[in-house]
Formats: C-alpha cells, structure tokens, sequence
C-alpha cells in the first residue's frame, strides 16, 4: 500500500543542505544517462490550469510526477512516487514546502558550481514565500556572510530581513532599490512575480553569479535581454522546458541577441561536462525553471526516511 506523507512530515524530513547533496546526485545521474526528465506540461482551465511533470531516477528504482493546480484560490502540489521494479505506487507526497525547498536547493547547486567561490555577499530581489530557501540554499553553498534584500514594500523587505537574520543566523539587511541591493554582491538572486525586467544589464557586474528563480512563464521576466547577454555561461534546469517557459531566454533568442545553443543544462555543469565558471571576472547565470527530477530526487528520500522511521499513513485497501 502507498504511504500518504503531510506538508508536516516532509518538513520533518527534508532539510536545505540535504536536498542540494540529494540534487548534486540527480544531476550527475542525468549527465550519466541514468535519469530522465520530462518538461511540464499545462492544461488550461476555467480558472487557471492544471500542471503536470514527470521524471525517473533508474538507480533509484523510481519514477514520477508531480501534478497541481494553479488558480485564483491557491495551488496545492503532490508528487506521486512509483517503483520501476513492481512494487507499484510508493508513495502520495504532499509537495508545496517540498518544491519550496527543491527549488531553493537547486539555486544553491547552481551557484555551488558556477559562482566564486570566494563569494561573500549576497542580494535578493523578492521577499515572498521562494525568496527565504534561495538564500538559505546558497548560504549553506558558500562562505556567505551578508545579504540585503529588497522590494517593492518595505515592510515586506525589512520583515524579511529580520527574520532571515535570525533563522539563518546571517547578517540580512533591507535595502532601497536594486542598485543598491546588487553593490558589491557576488551572488544575485533573482525571485520575483514580475511580468516586466526587474534586472536591467546595467545592474550586472563582472564577476557576479545570478539565480533566476521567479521566471517559468512565458508572460513573466525578471532579467532584460542585455542582463542575459552579460553572463558568459547561461545554464537552466531544463534546456527544452526554458524553451517555452522562460521568457527572459526566450526574448533574447527571439531577438536574435542569443541562440539556445548556448544555454547549457545545469546537469553539463554539475556533471563535470563543462566548467560552471572559467575566469574570476565571468557573469554566470542560472534560470531556474524548476524540474520533476527535482521533485523526484527528494521525494525518493523523503519517502525512504518515512518508512525507515515510521512516518507517513498507510493508505488503500
């Protein structure tokens, strides 16, 4: 019989440092041959539309999908667990704070292998509900030892702020504009709802690693053409989803400013394919689209932990 896990036993089990190694692994697994990811897929409804990924992890012995609504009245996420070797369905796993985790980790891999790895400083644009595990992730990535945040509410960005520093332990502080965020950073990340560049080429320095995190709609922008251009390695979750789901890749291309030859999967750099940074003063940029194999990766964990310790309902007859 599956096991049902809670949003409250995956955040029982599930912690940021362990979801990048468990990334790390996928990522090679892919590189290898050894894992396969299917792009999401979106039926529209009435009222929003229903989203459908699906990824397997041979070693592993699992396969997925992660399936949810998105719509007016909020989006609930699960990911259904499957074994590739006759036990059937494994596991039904409540996936809101597990693809919170998932997608902040994946931008702590990133920025693992393609930033400085001096790196010290770090800016964040957005203070919603992704914002707090991208930096946890890449803090727990590198030697960070300050960030600043900003957005458009102060009251959300000084809340943030307050309360990063002391769930981190880490020095967070507001600041008023994304020039002054992004001064002297060496990481940049980028979380947003923004329908219009929040990320101009102007605010890029040399040398810095940039995590777009909010973008995976093609009516949604975070970076301007030029912001992408800047970067000397473009890397992405899923070169084929960013295709139709990343808009700031999608408006370079299409104005002829980039070529998806260029845009790497993040599994080459992970892999060891291709350097995740060749020279100090290099622009790297990670679009994170957010991918099954994510999901899978750390559900096929999460689901192995619950059994080991008696986590989880039974359910079926």
């Amino acid at each position: 019989m599956p096991l049902y896990l809670t949003e409250s036993d995956v955040n029982r089990l599930l912690t940021v440092p362990k979801a990048i190694d468990l990334l790390d692994e996928a990522f090679k697994a892919q590189a290898a041959g050894k894992a396969v990811n299917v792009p999401r897929s979106r039926i529209p409804l009435e009222r929003g539309s229903y989203n459908l990924m699906s990824s397997a992890w041979h070693e592993k012995g699992v396969v997925g999908q992660k399936s949810y609504t998105a719509a007016s009245g909020g989006v609930g996420f699960h990911v259904l667990l499957y074994s590739t070797r006759g036990e059937g369905l494994l596991a039904i796993i409540e996936a809101n704070r597990m693809g919170q985790i998932r997608t902040g980790s994946a931008s702590g891999l990133a920025t693992k292998y393609m930033a400085r790895p001096e790196s010290s400083v770090v800016a964040v644009i957005g203070s919603g509900y992704q914002a707090r595990t991208q930096l946890e992730a890449v803090a727990a990535a590198l030697p960070i030892t300050s960030a600043r945040v900003y957005s458009r509410s102060e009251e959300n960005r000084v809340g943030f702020a307050n309360a990063a520093t002391t769930d981190l332990e880490l020095s967070v502080s507001p600041a008023d504009s994304v020039e002054a965020v992004v001064d002297g950073a060496d990481v940049v990340i980028v979380v947003t709802n923004a329908t219009e560049p929040v990320l101009l080429g102007d605010n890029v320095a040399k040398g810095v690693h940039i995590n777009a995190a909010g973008a995976n709609s093609w009516l949604k922008r975070e970076l301007d053409t030029r912001a992408v251009t800047a970067a000397n390695l473009i890397a992405t979750d899923d070169v084929d989803q960013a295709k139709f789901e990343c808009a700031d890749l999608m408006r370079a291309v299409e104005s002829g400013h980039l070529m998806w030859q260029q845009v790497r999967p993040l599994s080459d750099v992970v892999g060891g394919i291709i350097p995740g940074r060749e020279f100090k003063d290099d622009v790297t940029l990670f679009e994170s689209q957010g991918v099954a194999l994510e999901d899978i990766a750390v559900g096929e964990w999460v689901y192995r932990q619950a059994v080991e310790q008696g986590i989880g309902t039974q359910v079926g007859g």
